[in-house]
């Protein structure tokens, strides 16, 4: 609904809500939680079994000492996230409007099935050619459903929250999405570590894909029982008889009205994924492959600091509610500019403790900024085009620069014989991503309600007397 000039949508505050509306806050972000780990479990699980799957679907020539078999399993992992732009332009209108419950219940569902379908693929030896073009289907599908999953998931939660604690609340969500993870990692590490490498090849690497299934069954479950978040509902019941816009019409109005919100999101997006992908999912190849560090060990230094960062996301989150989410971010993406290289340096050293020190300093300038997207990109956007914004800006960002960091890194390695590559790479991410948060507003605090963008009205809730946390005084 469009406010009118004086008439402010209210600041929710947990002490507001009723128990009831405390439960349903609860359950939105539990279902919002487990579909994002659903999603992270699978990349992490291809991203620690990408050894095997290199050898098993592209290892054409039989040459043990080339790279290439890794550069293409990378560039399938890459080309999933060639899709999610697709993902996003349907998907995104559509959760603005139809809801965002109805959207998330489907893509959770595509996500399960196609990621449990790589779980029975043939391999090269038994079915050729075959053999990779379905691997690559599977992840196209894979990759089309999540330009919805996340987005979606961290709309829903967000708009569930009360605003002054949707940094606590959006925390649980990347909580999940290290969970997943974590998951992936503790799985495919056991398994490793029982059966060996040869019983890994021989067909054990397929368990950890099925098990995605019954996983993506509960989610399925779990969101069916959840309600569309009020500031959803009040926005499509504000519309006048005849109005209500079409999912073509959200997209329109998007990218008419708001271009330069996409633009500030996907400069931010730049160094999420890069950080999430070099640090989580490209980590353990380059740990193992590029450096020689026995895999067991490398997946192991891997799983302590994403424990560690399970152990202090919802303190950053909260964090975030009482200085705001521009302190957080600007300390994180300047710790990555400054620091990336260094730690990089700290990796290459053979001792499991240089390993944690390196994996653990981006580990910890990772957590300040993924504790902080659930709340920071969801209000970048007004909330008739809010699932829109958030799904097209964040997965144009992601298919270039996400899915695409181990394979860029990986060749660009084998080409020039520098293992300091990812070092680099990190601390240019991490200057986009500086210069982008300084666009953005303090949105700590703010509502989500109405067709403004949040933190675009301070000067006048200021002039009502309301205590913001930080933010420019400007205009109305």
């Amino acid at each position: 609904m469009n406010e009118r000039p004086g008439e402010l949508p209210p600041i929710t505050r947990d002490i507001d809500l009723t128990p009831m509306q405390r439960s349903r806050t609860r359950k939105s972000v539990a279902g919002s939680a487990i579909g994002n780990a659903i999603e992270w479990f699978d990349y992490g699980v291809y991203g620690y079994l990408v050894i095997y799957v290199s050898a098993l679907f592209f290892d054409f020539g039989g040459d043990q000492g080339s790279a290439m078999p890794r550069i293409l399993a990378f560039a399938t992992f890459a080309i999933s996230f060639l899709v999610r732009p697709l993902g996003g332009i349907i998907l995104g209108p559509l959760g603005d409007r139809v809801g965002r419950r109805t959207v998330l219940m489907a893509t959770i569902l595509m996500i399960s099935v196609s990621t449990a379908a790589i779980g029975i693929l043939p391999t090269y030896e038994t079915a050729g050619a075959w053999a990779p073009l379905l691997l690559v289907l599977c992840r196209m599908v894979q990759g089309f459903s999540a330009g919805g999953e996340y987005a979606g998931a961290a709309v829903f939660m967000a708009e569930h929250a009360p605003d002054n604690r949707r940094g606590f609340y959006g925390s649980f969500l990347e909580f999940g999405t290290l969970a997943g993870f974590s998951g992936a990692a503790i799985l495919v590490t056991t398994l490793t570590l029982v059966v060996g490498e040869d019983g890994m090849m021989d067909g054990w690497w397929r368990l950890p894909f099925l098990l995605t299934l019954p996983l993506g069954l509960i989610a399925v479950w779990l969101r069916r029982s959840t309600d569309e978040p009020d500031t959803f509902t009040e926005d499509v019941a504000g519309a006048q008889s005849g109005q209500a816009q079409t999912a073509r019409a959200a997209l329109g109005s998007l990218l008419k009205n708001f271009p330069a919100q996409v633009l500030k999101l996907g400069g931010f997006v730049i160094l999420i994924n890069v950080a999430f992908y070099l640090v989580l999912t490209y980590m353990p190849s380059y740990l193992s492959s590029t450096l020689g560090h026995g895999a067991a060990e490398a997946n192991f230094a891997l799983v302590i600091i994403q424990l560690i960062m399970m152990a202090v996301i919802v303190p950053f989150g909260a964090l975030s509610d009482r200085i705001g989410r521009k302190p957080l971010l600007l300390v994180a993406s300047l710790g990555f500019t400054v620091f990336s290289v260094p730690a990089i340096m700290l990796i290459q050293i053979d001792t499991l403790w240089a390993q944690l020190a390196g994996i653990g300093l981006l580990g910890l300038f990772l957590v300040m900024v993924i504790s902080n997207i659930s709340a920071t990109l969801p209000a970048l956007f007004p909330t008739s085009v809010r699932y829109s914004g958030f799904a097209i800006g964040y997965n144009l960002s992601t298919a270039i620069f996400g899915g695409t960091a181990g394979a860029v890194n990986e060749t660009l390695i084998d080409a020039t014989g520098n293992v300091l590559i990812p070092g680099w790479y990190l601390a240019a991410a991490g200057l986009i991503g500086f210069l982008s948060i300084l666009t953005f507003n303090e949105t700590a605090g703010r509502s989500l309600r109405g067709n403004v963008v949040p933190g675009s009205d301070d000067a006048l809730r200021r002039a009502q007397g309301e205590q913001l946390i930080g933010g420019k005084r400007r205009s109305s």
